[in-house]
């Protein structure tokens, strides 16, 4: 693969990194940026992706060698940058991975359904807006073996920086799709097999609901879980709750209003896993 030095953050062969920190810009030219050594090595094993260009030093070039020697990134743009002190556009390049990636076309939530493992839960997220939220659910569900993803119009963007970051890289390994016809999509999990789980606190404006532990107990077994999490502001709308098959609280102390939502999914995706796997 071509390799190009660099010795000044303002060498003009940079000019595409120096988007980095703007995601609006990066999206608008189709591409988003992966940092950090493992999310790097997820996105080269993946294969789905095409790696555009990569800046890096002399010894993380190194630690990747293996992943790079194979033949898909022969064409790839690797610059070695002299030192990982300097800042492009802005954004501190210390840790010495970066690579530009293009997005992958949007997977229409049919096609993430009819490709999804069956017998698996999906993780549904609603108007999830902070990317660490993001990043954290998408961990969660790739450690409990979640199949698939599907956002609703305003969450973040999984291939945002600091949300594949938080991810582990699992946003690159997980497929997701964005479904545009909200909350109206969760009839086409139902229609695909899904029981339709809303999360909610005990205590809120939701309603009823069932404790954890009960409705594990109770639900059906042959229908696997869409679980549906919402924002940390306003957790999940009533146009959602009411469309859930199953309204799902955790038993916390009463002395604290709610957890986290990805520590809240993170309980719920342990004991579904559990409830799988015996």
């Amino acid at each position: 693969m071509p390799i190009i030095r660099i010795t000044a953050p303002d060498d003009p062969r940079l000019d595409d990194f120096h988007a980095v920190p703007d995601p609006v810009r990066l999206r608008a030219r189709g591409q988003f940026v992966v940092e950090g050594r493992f999310a790097i090595e997820t996105l080269l094993r993946e294969r789905r992706f095409r790696v555009r260009a990569m800046l890096l030093t002399k010894s993380t070039h190194r630690a990747l060698a293996a992943d790079l020697a194979v033949p898909d990134w022969a064409g790839v743009d690797v610059y070695l940058a002299s030192a990982a002190s300097f800042r492009i556009g802005g954004y501190d390049f210390h840790r010495g991975y970066l690579a530009l990636a293009d997005r992958p076309a949007p997977t229409p939530i049919a096609g993430l359904l009819d490709a999804a493992p069956p017998d698996v839960p999906l993780l549904v997220l609603e108007r999830v807006g902070n990317p660490d939220n993001v990043g954290g659910l998408f961990r969660n569900a790739a450690a409990f073996g979640v199949g698939a993803v599907v956002l609703s119009p305003g969450c973040a963007d999984p291939f945002y920086r600091k949300a594949i970051r938080t991810s582990a890289g699992a946003t690159l390994r997980l497929p997701f799709a964005t479904a545009s016809d909200w909350p109206a999509a969760l009839g086409l999990l139902r229609a695909a097999g899904y029981l339709v789980a809303a999360l909610t606190p005990p205590r809120s404006a939701a309603g009823e609901t069932t404790e954890l532990g009960e409705f594990a107990a109770r639900r059906p077994p042959e229908r696997p879980v869409a679980l549906v999490v919402g924002s940390e502001g306003d957790g999940l709308t009533a146009a959602t709750l009411s469309e859930a098959d199953a309204r799902v609280s955790i038993d916390i102390d009463p002395s604290v209003d709610s957890l986290n939502v990805a520590t809240a999914a993170a309980i719920v995706l342990r004991q579904l896993y559990r409830d799988r796997n015996g």
